[in-house]
């Protein structure tokens, strides 16, 4: 039985020989689901779900809902234990990846390859991003910085001043940009130039 944790860094590195310059991003929280996978390439993202052999199709469902939301192509990655009735679960531009274990090697098959996700919402793709983050799109285009205003405004006067194929690819970037070392520094940076609350540190008691 092949399992989550042994399917992850050999399909990685089968995803870098397939797609070339690739950011991956693990257990990111997409409205009430969480994508295993986001895949970043240079003009689109792309979420990866991971089914194994040990999995069932429980939550599935309303994971398709959430990654049909969010991203510009989907995967589903399966164990051979779901090879014959995946395509009952998953909407028909999903694409699909087998994986099984041979000779002590995982084997990667595209059973399918994706298509372009009509559902995408691209209000939900930008508030992937942070708040900083979408502050370096808002100056690469020249835009109000808005500080007083909410991410929620920022994120639709953006989609009214970008066109959608600029903003695929400046999504990308800061994306392939990210610095979880740095970032926490840069959200307090950002929430105490604008005079917004900090986020306390969590008190500690002693009974």
């Amino acid at each position: 039985m092949v399992y989550d944790k042994d399917i992850r860094e050999p399909l990685f590195d089968f995803l870098e020989m397939i797609y070339g310059k690739i950011r991956i991003i693990e257990e990111k929280q997409i409205g009430k689901s969480r994508a295993d996978v986001v895949m970043v390439v240079p003009d689109a993202l792309y979420g990866i779900e991971i089914k194994s052999d040990a999995d069932t199709y429980k939550r599935l469902e309303k994971q398709v809902y959430d990654y049909n939301q969010y991203f510009d192509y989907n995967y589903v990655v399966i164990g051979t234990r779901h090879a014959m009735h995946i395509e009952e679960h998953i909407s028909k531009w999903w694409g699909i990846i087998t994986v099984e274990l041979i000779e002590q090697k995982l084997d990667f098959y595209v059973l399918r390859t994706p298509s372009q996700n009509p559902k995408r919402n691209i209000k939900k793709k930008l508030s992937l991003l942070w708040r900083p983050e979408l502050v370096h799109i808002q100056e690469l285009n020249r835009m109000p910085k808005y500080k007083e205003k909410s991410k929620l405004f920022v994120i639709e006067k953006i989609l009214l001043m970008v066109s959608e194929e600029q903003l695929q690819e400046q999504i990308s970037e800061e994306l392939f940009q990210r610095d979880y070392n740095e970032i926490a520094e840069k959200i307090q940076a950002y929430r105490r130039e604008n005079n917004l609350p900090t986020k306390r540190k969590k008190r500690r008691y002693k009974r």
